[in-house]
């Protein structure tokens, strides 16, 4: 399957389907009881050259397979500066199949473009995906809705190509 990853500000109209993927993934903080308001955060995101920026994997028939965000802070922003990947989410159906990846990968070059030499996640999902990435765990942990959560930092070089 051949994936593109676009901005957010570019197919708005993934919106709603994104906010219910946000609810199916994160519904303690998504859903009907949650705090979160899944349309606003996504429309928050609709940036092109400021943060928070998200980015919309899709496939060549135009469905909507997951996104990602890059934003100035997320669960562990207490441990570290930021910018952070955050909103990393496959729909179900297209994982495993390096979707995340190319989203994580997306991510890193939009981190890059907007001139910031580091970034971090804070995950316990898409560890084995930053790590095969280069990104490095630190010695710091947050706490999310799920228990805890590891934190890793990806240092961004200017000549760092896509890998």
């Amino acid at each position: 399957m051949n994936v593109r990853v676009v901005p957010l500000a570019d197919v708005t109209y993934t919106i709603p389907y994104l906010s219910e993927l946000f609810v199916r993934e994160w519904e303690p903080y998504y859903g009907r009881n949650g705090p979160g308001d899944a349309t606003a955060d996504l429309s928050s995101c609709c940036n092109r050259n400021a943060l928070p920026v998200a980015l919309v994997a899709m496939s060549d028939n135009g469905d909507v397979l997951g996104t990602a965000a890059l934003k100035s802070d997320s669960v562990g922003a207490e441990t570290a500066p930021g910018p952070w990947l955050a909103a990393l989410v496959v729909a179900t159906r297209y994982r495993n199949l390096g979707i995340a990846s190319s989203l994580v990968k997306g991510i890193e070059n939009e981190a890059r473009r907007l001139r910031y030499r580091s970034i971090y996640v804070s995950t316990d999902a898409a560890e084995n995906i930053v790590k095969r990435l280069g990104w490095t765990r630190i010695d710091e942990q947050a706490n999310s809705l799920r228990g805890p959560v590891a934190i890793y930092h990806r240092q961004l070089a200017p000549s760092d190509k896509q890998r």
